[in-house]
């Protein structure tokens, strides 16, 4: 039985329905293929089970699934669940879809990979429940099972930071991103105004930024070992240039 909690920013639908443009365009469907490839060949998985957790519209499953993985989908937004499906249909994979919250989701020893994809962890305002998604993480891989976390660095997030950004889709919709660090430069907070057809939508919400030496400590608190950090899915060094904070653990 899930547990019952306040409701968080994740919680409201509209947030995903009305950034998705922004959040998936079709060059992020299109790379998806590349960068699962990568992580194959950076990990190596022993056997074919995967965990896709908030797998959002699906793009990791269906390329995993397209190169003959299980995969089981978990996403907590019905709506992107909904998109997920109807991109497996049409590419004619099977996978198994889920609505669950990361933090209730477990199925010990099941998998051999698990992925946590495109800064899809530290969302929770309690920093503790990010324990208890690595340790379902744990509990659900099989012994010698390969956890991927792929994040936004601090590291990165300091060297590029700016506190007002802009982006404009084709058909002239724009989003306004304001940017504030708080908590002891812990976590981010964000404010995105979407203007549509003269109509003006502003959602807010925040979340955990973790750097290299952070996560890498709360992966080997969870009980991983062999734990690698890359700054990118290349496998290359996760040095000063990085764009991308990869965090590799295993399962002893």
């Amino acid at each position: 039985m899930p547990t019952r909690r306040k409701k968080e920013w994740f919680d409201d639908d509209s947030f995903w329905r009305d950034m998705y443009p922004f959040m998936f365009p079709p060059k992020r469907f299109a790379d998806a293929a590349g960068e699962v490839d990568k992580i194959i060949a950076l990990v190596s998985p022993k056997g074919k089970d995967v965990l896709d957790l908030c797998c959002g519209p699906g793009r990791s499953s269906i390329a995993l699934a397209k190169r003959g993985f299980k995969v089981t989908g978990v996403d907590r937004t019905k709506y992107l669940l909904d998109k997920a499906k109807a991109s497996a249909k049409l590419a004619r994979v099977k996978i198994e879809w889920i609505q669950a919250d990361m933090r209730d989701f477990v199925r010990p020893e099941s998998y051999d990979l698990l992925l946590s994809m495109y800064t899809s962890f530290g969302y929770f305002d309690d920093k503790r429940e990010d324990m208890t998604v690595l340790k379902n993480m744990l509990t659900s891989l099989r012994p010698g099972g390969t956890c991927v976390i792929e994040v936004g660095g601090k590291e990165w997030l300091a060297r590029v930071f700016q506190p007002t950004t802009s982006r404009v889709l084709p058909n002239g919709t724009m989003l306004v991103e304001r940017h504030e660090i708080f908590d002891d430069w812990t976590r981010i907070r964000n404010e995105w105004i979407l203007i549509r057809k003269g109509k003006v939508e502003t959602f807010r919400f925040h979340h955990t930024v973790y750097s290299g030496q952070e996560l890498r400590e709360r992966l080997e608190q969870a009980g991983f070992v062999d734990v690698k950090l890359y700054g990118g899915l290349d496998g290359g060094a996760y040095g000063s240039n990085a764009q991308r904070l990869i965090a590799i653990g295993r399962k002893p």
